[in-house]
């Protein structure tokens, strides 16, 4: 009813919540995605553009998503649909078809990260949850272990945009990220949507090294072996 950008189709992210990064699982991701992408008719040629309510966790998901697997043509809409509105652009409110395509891509590595390879190099990276303060301490419980993965820092996703919805200015997102550009950073929150809208703000910023780590504490938390702090 609310209406919807002209020509856009729906895409329902938190319907593919991810959370089995051993070797299948990641293997089994990469399928699963590139059957959803093929099924909403992505192909390399073709723009994508993301948007949600605001510079969200959803698109940036997507976004984070198509990077994953190469694409090079894709962005996100700064300010989601409620800067559309504010500034009184078209709405339509009728569906959109697509036409499926064979999606495939080249698989980027160095944005994505399993649990073993967070647990294995626990002190040579910089691991940012970007939760809410309540998580990240335990007294919010989303998992059968609260707290948070060791050596992390707590930055909360909610910091990168305005009121308006807009992402901050790259000042001040550099203040609130004041880390060495070359260092290799991992961001995780509960399901890696949050994290995935960190991932774009620091690259964004000009960090290199950065991945999301997919299963984040959906996997962690409930993997009673691996080690967490409170």
């Amino acid at each position: 009813s609310e209406g919807h950008v002209p020509g856009s189709v729906h895409l329902d992210l938190f319907a593919f919540h991810w959370i089995d990064t051993t070797e299948k699982g990641i293997e089994n991701f990469n399928n699963q995605a590139q059957n959803l992408l093929s099924f909403l008719g992505v192909t390399p040629e073709k723009k994508v553009i993301f948007y949600d309510s605001v510079s969200g966790m959803l698109a940036a998901r997507g976004v984070w998503m198509l990077m994953y697997f190469s694409h090079e043509n894709v962005s996100m809409l700064d300010g989601g649909m409620t800067k559309w509105k504010k500034e009184n652009l078209p709405l339509e409110t009728k569906p959109n078809g697509f036409k499926p395509s064979n999606f495939s891509g080249k698989i980027n590595q160095n944005i994505i990260s399993g649990f073993e390879y967070v647990r294995d190099n626990l002190d040579n990276l910089k691991i940012l949850d970007v939760r809410s303060s309540g998580e990240y301490d335990g007294s919010v419980i989303r998992a059968a272990q609260s707290g948070h993965i060791p050596n992390s820092v707590n930055i909360d996703w909610n910091q990168n945009i305005t009121k308006d919805g807009t992402f901050k200015n790259d000042d001040e997102l550099s203040e609130m990220y004041d880390i060495p550009k070359d260092t290799e950073i991992v961001t995780y929150c509960q399901g890696a949507y949050r994290a995935a809208n960190t991932f774009l703000v620091l690259k964004k910023l000009g960090f290199q090294n950065v991945r999301v780590y997919l299963g984040s504490w959906g996997e962690w938390g409930n993997k009673l072996e691996l080690p967490v702090e409170k």
